[in-house]
Parts: structure tokens; sequence; C-alpha cells
């Protein structure tokens, strides 16, 4: 039997893009009249050297002093903290380009992915490609196929125990890390695909990366830590790390997506779908802002509560978001967009619970 091809949704292309037209030019103007660089700037570089020596600390903390686990625990904590601060300050404005205007800087950055355990090649498709082209397009963005034990969108099928998943999917988030390092990218490697959508063909060069990082990776935080510190309370803070980390990134990326007020669109694959909306209206329908007053937040989190900015521009550090809102909002106001912005972190986790209980009892 015949695999059935993949046909990338389209995005309403005899309505033309009016929208984002206007918006992509006054976003240029704030640049132009600012003597601005749309990437990033000292502030970004001093929170990369401040974020990498933590890491580097709490690391070297754990391997040459070998402290007993009433301190070790909290070194592994910092590290899965960190772990999510180095993915959404550095590897994230890296991997779009954005982190500077020098491309070896940008493919650093994103490389450090790779440092954490990830592949910045299966990153590059899944994210870059397929969840800022096909946000919240079900059965093609994987970031909302969550497999069986969640359900995100309407079309996705429900089970009789979703009724209880928004009590139990924090649990879920927070083995993201650990599931992402050792099962999923190895996934995406040897089924060449991320869901539906193929992944380019790798070359030699790439191949060997890809095998040398997960290695390297295994000695640093693995093998390492074990010989050092033992088996048990290396595998007790290896956990630590990898829940902490992965319920921050899951939390943050869920937040702007899978809430009550972001629209969802089902897709069949192989069949051919034209959304009815320009690109950049899709973006903003499907993606929410949250706690952007926070001005820790916004340094922690890589200016990814301002999440309607950065998936409109992506090739924009995320140091220039909070100035960039003010055009979009306006832009949106006048083209009668619905802009979506929590408040707060509150209200967003309490959106997102609210869609999964929503999601867990519909049909």
């Amino acid at each position: 039997m015949s695999e059935i091809p993949f046909r990338a949704p389209r995005f309403a292309p005899k309505a033309g893009q009016p929208f984002y037209q206007e918006l992509t030019k006054r976003v240029n103007a704030y640049f132009t009249q600012n003597n601005l660089s749309p990437k990033g700037n000292y502030k970004l570089y001093v929170k990369t050297g401040v974020l990498i020596g933590g890491f580097l600390a709490a690391y070297l903390g754990l391997v040459l002093a070998a402290p007993g686990f009433e301190v070790a625990w909290m070194l592994w904590l910092a590290l899965g903290l960190l772990t999510a601060a180095i993915g959404f300050n550095i590897m994230h404005d890296g991997a779009h380009g954005s982190f500077s205007r020098h491309n070896w800087l940008n493919e650093m950055a994103g490389h450090s992915v790779n440092f954490l355990g990830a592949s910045i090649l299966m990153w590059k498709t899944k994210h870059n490609t397929v969840h800022h082209t096909f946000t919240n397009i079900e059965g093609v963005d994987d970031d909302i196929d969550a497999g069986a034990m969640l359900r995100m969108a309407p079309s996705q099928e429900r089970r009789g125990f979703h009724r209880f998943q928004h009590l139990y999917f924090s649990g879920l988030y927070a083995m993201l890390y650990i599931y992402w390092v050792v099962y999923t990218d190895y996934k995406k490697y040897f089924s060449g695909k991320v869901g539906n959508v193929p992944i380019p063909k790798l070359t030699r060069f790439q191949h060997i990366s890809f095998w040398a990082w997960k290695a390297l990776h295994l000695g640093l935080f693995v093998g390492l830590p074990m010989w050092k510190l033992g088996v048990l309370p290396w595998f007790g803070g290896f956990m630590l790390m990898g829940m902490s980390a992965g319920l921050v990134l899951s939390m943050v990326f869920q937040l702007a997506h899978v809430v009550t007020e972001a629209s969802f669109t089902p897709y069949v694959h192989g069949e051919t779908l034209e959304t009815e909306d320009e690109w950049a209206i899709h973006q903003i329908k499907t993606t929410a802002n949250f706690a952007t007053k926070s001005r820790f937040l916004t340094w922690f989190l890589g200016g990814l509560n301002f999440q309607v900015e950065h998936h409109l521009f992506p090739r924009i550090s995320h140091v220039h978001y909070p100035d960039l809102a003010k055009i979009v909002k306006q832009t949106c106001d006048e083209f009668n967009v619905t802009y979506t912005e929590f408040k707060t972190f509150a209200s967003a986790v309490r959106s997102h619970v609210q869609h999964l209980r929503m999601m867990g009892q519909m049909a």
C-alpha cells in the first residue's frame, strides 16, 4: 500500500495579505527610524553569559565537588531551570536566526540545544518549519499532538480518561524534556518525519553530528555524574533536572496556543486545506500572550510571553518584542483582528486548564 503524500495547507492566497503587508511596513519603519538592528543586542549577550556561566558553575559543582544529595538536589534543580532558560533565550533565538547579525553566532546559539541533549536538526523542522507555519492546524502541528494521554484539539479522539486530564497534565508535562531527549528525537530521526511532515534529507555530516552530540550528552549528564555521585543519587538528580526543565518548557509553549481563546483548524492527512485567513491573521487567532508586564518573566522566558509578536516576526530577536507589541496591537485594532493577551501568568494557566477540561468532556 503506497503512502499518502503530505499536502501542505494553504493560507487564503486569493485574498492577499493586506494586514501582514501593513504590519510589516510599520515594523520595518520602527527599526529604521530608531536606527536599530532587529537582531540581538548587548542585553541579550550579557544574559547569555549569565545563563551559561550559571549552568557551568552548577554542573562543575556537581561533578567536581560531588556533594551529598542534601546539597546536590539544589544544583540539579538549578540545572533544570537553566536548561529551560538557555533554550528560551539562546537556542530559540539562534535557531530562528535572530540571535545575531552573524550566521555563525546564530548557529552556535542554536547548537546549544545539542549540548543540552536534544537535536537542532529535528528542532528546526518541528518548530521553525511545522509549528510556525501551521500553528494549531490539527494533524500537522506536532506541538498539539501529545499522543493518547492528552486531548488538546477538537478533532483528536476522545478517550474516557481524558475527563481527568486537567488534573494529571502537569505530571506528563514534567516528562517532556526526558521524553524528548531519550525518545522523540530518535523517532523523528528514524522515521524521517515530524508527524506527517517529511524532514529534509540529512547529509553525512548531519548524521554524524546527530550521533556525536547524543554521545557527548550521554557522557556528560549520565556517565560522568553517575561515576562521581553514584547510580541512585545521579538518577534522582537527573530526574529532578529533567522534570523541572520539562514542566517549565511545556507550560510556556502550551500557554501560548492551547487555551480557550485560541482557534484550531482540522486537517485530514492527504487532503487539500485552504484556510479562510491570511497567514498572519491565522497566527494571531491561534496564539496568545501572557504576563507581558512582568520584567522577570520576559527576561527569563526569552520574550516567549510575547508569543504573538514572535509568531509574526520569528527572525526578530525577542529583546524587541515589548516595543513591537504596541505596533501589533494598534494594527490589529485598525483591522478588527482580535489580539489575545492574558494579564497574568495565573490567568493564562486557568485558561489552559479550562481548555483541557473542556476537551476532556466534549465529544
